[in-house]
């Protein structure tokens, strides 16, 4: 990350002149850093074990990269309970760390005491956020990372923050009109909700030009609805793990991958390389050598675009969160995981079988966990909702079914969610 006096200016098109290099160079680069990016990582028990008897020198290349196993995050959960802290995959103690989160799952996380040290302040800077700029951030700051990463990014740039976090609409709209953010920071979800609630009492939001956005999937439409509403939308692909991952520029020709992160698009199951244009599994390698990622298979599914983007930025370009490659997904930012179904099953004896399904209302996630129970009734039905509440950190409709009416094959969670 730059430091204060090595931001870049008010008037320039991008972040540093990484983002405009030859992508030969930066390939180039990116190979000489293998080996030291596995040296550091063979520091941790939980990388020595994921990788064996790997030799760092001998990983000099994509190629030889490509040989190395995924790890999955949807193994985290249980990697972590097997070897406290987070599966042994730190290459430096906890308490080098700034902060550390419980993000649902539970997936164990840190954050490093540097500036911006989820790298996602060029991510910012791409939506047209500059030094002196209020930004109004509605991701959470309890336990979970997110609001972090946009905070700490925007505060690099020399922004100022308001931590609003997930507050009601109402206090949000008061903050608004008195602050005069001209950003906002947060799921496309919640900013819809805040902008329509502002049409309908009459408040003044006309200070926000424009929203960084993650958590929610954004569509043509959604965006274009934001548009006319003079807030221009820029998504984010971050994640709990090493924070940015892309991010949308004022082309919106897809996301461009975040510099000092190694992407590939790879078959679901094996981890083979896939052609470019072809949809795959998003499975990034990140630089960071006091918390390494070496192909983490994050689950979601996106494909490479051809060439690169009109705004002059040249590393990799991808369409975006095309879905999931398994039956973990996320609802208002929250990643919701099969595990997760299964526990509210155990915690209630009368449920025999659930499956949750997630949907689109009109811009918004819905959850229904269907749920085979006899006897049924409303008191289970209100017992059951509490614990998905608990279990997942959200809320959803509870429906009581008898028993075998629930397909049997095996799937906790159906994602009925239109793509794009």
């Amino acid at each position: 990350m730059q430091a204060m006096h090595d931001l870049p200016g008010a008037d320039s098109a991008h972040f540093d002149a990484l983002e405009t290099r030859d992508p030969h160079a930066r390939i180039a680069e990116f190979e000489a850093r293998l080996p030291v990016l596995l040296e550091s990582a063979l520091h941790a028990p939980g990388w020595r074990r994921h990788l064996g008897d790997v030799v760092p020198r001998s990983i000099d290349s994509l190629r030889a990269l490509a040989r190395l196993p995924p790890l999955r995050k949807s193994d985290l959960i249980a990697l972590q309970r097997e070897l406290p802290p987070l599966a042994g995959l730190l290459a430096q103690p906890l308490a080098s760390f700034g902060r550390a989160f419980a993000s649902p799952g539970p997936i164990y996380g840190i954050e490093g005491r540097r500036d911006d040290p989820w790298r996602a302040a060029r991510g910012l800077f791409a939506a047209g956020l500059r030094r002196g700029d209020l930004m109004l951030n509605t991701f959470s700051y309890h336990l979970t990372p997110g609001g972090f990463i946009l905070d700490s990014a925007a505060r690099a740039l020399g922004c100022t923050v308001i931590p609003a976090g997930p507050i009601n609409t109402d206090l949000q709209l008061d903050v608004i009109e008195h602050l005069k953010p001209v950003a906002y920071a947060g799921t496309p979800d919640f900013l819809k909700i805040l902008l329509d609630a502002a049409s309908r009492s009459g408040r003044d939001v006309s200070s926000l030009r424009a929203a960084i956005v993650s958590g929610a999937a954004l569509g043509s439409s959604l965006q274009a609805h934001f548009r006319a509403c003079g807030v221009e939308a820029f998504q984010i692909y971050a994640t709990a793990d090493l924070g940015l991952v892309a991010y949308e520029t004022a082309a919106h020709e897809g996301l461009v991958v975040a510099e000092d992160v190694l992407l590939e698009i790879v078959q679901p199951g094996t981890g083979e390389p896939l052609p470019d244009g072809e949809v795959g599994e998003v499975v990034v390698t990140s630089f960071d050598l006091d918390r390494p990622w070496i192909r983490l298979a994050l689950g979601d599914l996106s494909a490479v675009l051809p060439g690169h983007s009109p705004c002059g930025r040249t590393h990799t370009r991808i369409r975006g969160w095309l879905g999931r490659a398994d039956q973990t997904t996320k609802v208002k930012g929250m990643f919701v995981w099969p595990e997760q179904v299964a526990e509210i099953v155990r915690r209630h004896p009368q449920l025999a079988r659930a499956r949750l399904v997630v949907a689109r209302s009109g811009q918004t996630d819905t959850m229904l966990l269907r749920a085979e129970a006899a006897p049924a009734s409303e008191q289970l039905a209100a017992s059951v909702s509490e614990t998905l509440r608990a279990v997942t950190k959200l809320g959803g409709r509870i429906e009581l079914v008898a028993p075998g009416v629930l397909p049997d094959d095996g799937k906790l969670i159906d994602d009925t969610r239109p793509v794009g």
